[in-house]
């Protein structure tokens, strides 16, 4: 059936207009025709089109149904439960506005009957609804029922049933319903895209790898908006999906071939007497998984093509002292590295852990963020190899350092692929390392990062203390502040972490790190208490991470800028406020400053927010300390748009493809584009 031409039996409204002349016009490309061309769309509808993004038929036929409905089975109106979505049909008995007190809110509500009740439809502050609707009409109607007494639906999916000869495309089938705009109605847009399929499906053209198991593409297409059961439209989906993927990964393929066959790499092989002193002077031994990824590395360095490696790991896995294994891997070669760092916090603290290392082995460390320039003023001096550690100013054009032989992105999720590419033109084809404590979703591991070799150390040192993760409502704010104290009577170290610096005039309930550190500090009294958020001048933010560093401070009330590479092995406790504010990730990192020392950790939630949502994100940090369960679950919960944010818009937009539920097509995709491409 595969090579089958397809058969649609076609209503006689749709019929006719194939031997319209106009429809018989002869074009270069029938997928690249303008939608304008075609017979009952015309300019002022190819318009509103084009507000979604559909210009060509080729759009028209990937304009992916919001869903399906299948209108074989409608439910009596009777018979609709609470909160089931299900499909009805009745005749509007009677419609109108309302004016509602207070604030010019309006209702529109109509009631249908079908024979054995009656509906009540409502839509709030829509008043022109009663253009579109009229007592007597035959109605459809999708929705969860809101209330029982009366039967009633609050902003429902409907669409008029006409009494015309093309009402098999509406009724009686499995139906697609697509996402529209103003001045388009959903029964035009159905029979607008019956059509096209009808037309043109079969002008798709076919890959060159067949897929036995699968639909082809022009088979997937018509399946995809007409099909006859639901399961046919979830397989359409999958082969559309399967071939988006192959083309990311001729893409990256093509991009990886590329490099290696224009850019000469900078062997940088040393000897390994650096690395020998540094791992014989270090106060701890490196795990298995540590000296695996020293060892691929090492391989990358001294091949003839520029490494370019992701290492990743959970947060404390110990990627610090293997980005330092590098860097003394290309010192010894005689070259430069790089390394830049998403806050001038983390950029400090990795100087000061990257001197205490590097400075017994005559290596200088010199640091280059918006307050230190140490590296610009002695640049021009600078022939021994060194290690230039930084944040966004080693973007700068006046900075320059001649013969780098390694970039280090820290934290890499916090840049985007524009700035990666503007730090590595810093040399001339340098070996990249891009590190992130945010272990990544394998579907986002083949995609995103598809073009860059994956590391990844998953074990962790010995000798760390086990964090607990508490959910707690805020109304128990008084007894946690009494428990943390008891820690801080024991020595411990703690954080407070808030999502806002400042009040906010929109969300009142939102606490903020300015409110709340009076109170807080008399709280715990005599316990020394310090701030610390991206407001602050940098000289002020070194002087209380080096309190809070040194004990002095028992409470470090902050903002996420301590999301990344803060270390103080004391703090055992942190408490995070409006947690429903924070990303599972994001949430994640912080829990990761906390237990990096022998002792326990309590990690505690505070939220005044019990929707599901909310409490199903949070519950995940409660069965789990494990970051790549996290980040899968992320991925599930937020999707990869909000999850990826705007710096890593280096993802590609997908029209069927599903990041968080596709894994096997990746795979299977990513092996078809290594048959196909060199």
């Amino acid at each position: 059936m595969r090579n089958a031409k397809l058969r649609i039996t076609w209503p006689l409204a749709v019929r006719r207009c194939f031997h319209n002349p106009r429809v018989q016009q002869e074009h270069p490309s029938a997928l690249t025709r303008p939608l304008a061309e075609l017979y009952g769309v015309g300019a002022e509808r190819a318009e509103h089109l084009a507000r979604l993004q559909l210009h060509t038929v080729g759009d028209l036929l990937q304009h992916r149904p919001r869903h399906h409905e299948d209108r074989r089975r409608l439910r009596p109106i009777r018979d609709l439960e609470m909160g089931v979505a299900a499909l009805c049909r009745g005749t509007i008995l009677v419609q109108g506005n309302k004016r509602l007190r207070g604030g010019g809110r309006s209702l529109f509500e109509c009631v249908i009957d079908d024979g054995t009740a009656r509906l009540h439809c409502r839509w709030w502050n829509v008043p022109y609804m009663d253009r579109y609707f009229r007592v007597g009409d035959d109605l459809l109607v999708f929705a969860k029922v809101s209330s029982l007494k009366p039967r009633t639906v609050d902003h429902p999916e409907t669409e008029r049933v006409e009494n015309d000869d093309d009402n098999r495309i509406h009724l009686d089938r499995v139906v697609p319903v697509y996402p529209l705009t103003e001045g388009l109605s959903q029964r035009w847009l159905r029979r607008v895209m019956w059509t096209v399929v009808q037309a043109h499906a079969a002008d798709v053209p076919e890959p060159a790898y067949a897929l036995a198991d699968m639909p082809t593409r022009a088979e997937a297409f018509a399946r995809l908006h007409f099909p006859d059961e639901q399961a046919d439209a979830d397989l359409a989906r999958r082969r559309l999906a399967l071939d988006e993927f192959v083309e990311l990964h001729r893409t990256i393929r093509k991009r990886r071939l590329a490099l290696q066959a224009r850019a000469i790499g900078m062997p940088c092989t040393g000897k390994g007497q650096l690395l020998q002193r540094l791992t014989g002077a270090l106060s701890f031994r490196l795990t298995a998984a540590q000296l695996r990824v020293m060892d691929e590395i090492r391989k990358d360095l001294a091949a003839p093509h520029p490494m370019r490696r992701l290492l990743q790991g959970d947060v404390g896995c110990g990627k610090t002292v293997v980005a330092a294994a590098a860097t003394l891997t290309v010192a010894e070669s005689g070259r430069h590295t790089l390394l830049m760092a998403p806050t001038e916090i983390l950029a400090v603290q990795h100087a000061h852990r990257f001197r205490e290392w590097f400075e017994p082995l005559g290596v200088k460390v010199l640091l280059q963020t918006s307050s230190q320039h140490e590296a610009s003023k002695s640049q021009s001096k600078t022939s021994a190899p060194t290690l230039v550690i930084g944040t966004h100013a080693l973007l700068e054009t006046d900075f320059q350092l001649p013969d780098v032989g390694l970039v280090i992105i820290d934290e890499q999720h916090k840049f985007g692929v524009a700035q990666r590419n503007q730090l590595l033109r810093k040399g001339r084809c340098p070996h990249l390392l891009v590190m992130t404590a945010t272990p990544i979703p394998r579907t986002l591991g083949l995609t995103l990062y598809g073009d860059l070799d994956i590391s990844t150390i998953d074990q962790m040192p010995a000798g760390r203390g086990a964090v607990r993760t508490h959910v707690r409502a805020t109304d128990r704010l008084p007894k946690v502040i009494e428990f943390i104290r008891g820690q801080l009577e024991h020595g411990r170290q703690a954080y407070v972490v808030y999502p806002r610096v400042g009040d906010s005039a929109t969300e009142a309930d939102v606490k903020s790190v300015e409110r709340e550190a009076a109170k807080l500090k008399k709280h715990f009294a005599p316990h020394a208490v310090g701030m610390l958020h991206g407001k602050m001048r940098p000289e002020e933010k070194d002087i209380v991470m080096e309190a809070f560093r040194a004990g002095r401070l028992a409470v470090l009330l902050a903002t996420t800028v301590v999301e990344v590479g803060v270390d103080v092995p004391n703090a055992s406790v942190m408490l995070v406020e409006n947690a429903e504010c924070f990303g599972l990730a994001q949430l994640h990192q912080l829990r990761g400053r906390i237990s990096r020392g022998a002792h326990a950790g309590h990690f505690i939630l505070l939220t005044n927010k019990t929707t599901p949502q909310v409490q199903e994100r949070l519950a995940v940090l409660v069965e789990t300390n494990d970051g790549f369960r996290v980040a899968e679950a992320d991925l599930k919960l937020r999707g990869p748009g909000e999850l990826l944010g705007q710096d890593q818009s280096g993802l590609p937009s997908f029209r069927f493809g599903d990041l968080a539920n596709d894994f096997d097509l990746i795979q299977r995709a990513r092996d078809i584009a290594m048959q196909f491409t060199g």
